[in-house]
């Protein structure tokens, strides 16, 4: 009995495959191949442990970078009083009046809340603070005006910004003010690290992706005389490139999985001195690291580029083989 590829030869009589033994057999196919691969990388350990480190350093630096601009934006969100709008009322606004405006913020779907700091009670922190407490006392009338201090729903500089706008238009309002120079600054700044990590992943991707093709072509050349046999006994292009195919998407999956190790190793590592400096300034800041869902972007990364590069790497080299 002779097994063919198409089908299963009994004598002079061939029985066809049906569409699901075909399905089958192209799956067992695939599975001996990878499993084959994955023995060769095994039989090669150092080889194979070098394409990995490279691989996964390229990977980590970006990923760092990555969490490095998330967690600083974890920073930077955490500062909503920054985008505290305040409003100087006029003095002739009266308590009724100011109690009208306050309940028509409360209302304005901008606003996430309002504080009222009235005059009087600023007086006496002043007076307290201040040192000028008898020197305050000769005076005829409270110089100082009522305020609300308005948060914006949206802790954004823009919105900040319109809301502003808005609000210094009011008829109650002697003088609004909103201090958020620096944190347009640190918008734009975030912006530019953002950047800077999509040049640098970019950068680092395409050199392990070379890597990856440079890998794989060596491996073909070493094979080049099983490749010449296989053709003459009439193997097709495509079986000849799946081995080659899954050892370029183990060794991204390898280097994928080593870069989080490291990355989490580093935050391990980092999370004891973050401690020490959060507990100076009695804050409670806790470094973030990789999410489920970025952890799985990782990984698809480096399965892609490792499949991506033993691909270019097969389609110029197997076909240039000819016994």
């Amino acid at each position: 009995m002779s097994m063919l590829l198409s089908g299963r030869a009994v004598g002079a009589t061939t029985v066809k495959l049906t569409r699901r033994e075909k399905l089958w057999r192209a799956v067992a196919t695939h599975a001996r191949q990878a499993v084959s691969s994955l023995g060769e990388l095994w039989r090669t350990p150092v080889w194979a442990f070098v394409t990995v480190a490279v691989l996964g350093v390229s990977m980590t630096l970006p990923a760092t970078l990555h969490l490095l601009v998330k967690n600083i934006q974890q920073v930077s969100r955490s500062y909503d009083q920054s985008f505290e709008i305040s409003l100087f009322l006029k003095n002739e606004a009266t308590p009724t009046d100011i109690a009208s405006f306050v309940t028509i913020l409360q209302g304005d779907p901008q606003v996430a809340k309002v504080r009222l700091i009235d005059k009087a009670a600023a007086m006496a922190e002043f007076k307290q603070q201040s040192g000028f407490g008898e020197a305050i006392r000769f005076l005829d009338q409270n110089p100082l005006p009522d305020v609300l201090v308005v948060t914006p729903k949206e802790n954004l500089p823009s919105a900040a910004e319109d809301l502003l706008q808005k609000l210094e238009k009011e008829r109650f309002v002697d003088l609004a003010k909103l201090d958020i120079s620096w944190l347009e600054r640190l918008a734009a700044l975030m912006a530019l690290m953002q950047q800077a990590v999509y040049t640098i992943a970019v950068l680092l991707l395409c050199a392990a992706l070379l890597v990856i093709g440079n890998t794989i072509r060596l491996l073909i050349m070493d094979k080049k005389a099983e490749i010449e046999v296989m053709k003459l006994v009439g193997a097709t292009d495509a079986f000849i490139q799946r081995p080659f195919l899954y050892t370029g998407v183990w060794l991204g999956i390898f280097g994928g999985f080593l870069a989080f190790l490291v990355i989490e190793f580093m935050i391990l590592w980092l999370r004891a001195a973050i401690a020490k400096v959060t507990q100076l300034y009695q804050s409670d800041f806790v470094i973030n690291s990789l999410s489920l869902a970025e952890f799985g972007v990782l990984m698809a990364i480096g399965t892609g580029l490792g499949l991506f590069g033993s691909y270019l790497a097969v389609r110029s080299h197997i076909k240039a083989i000819e016994p």
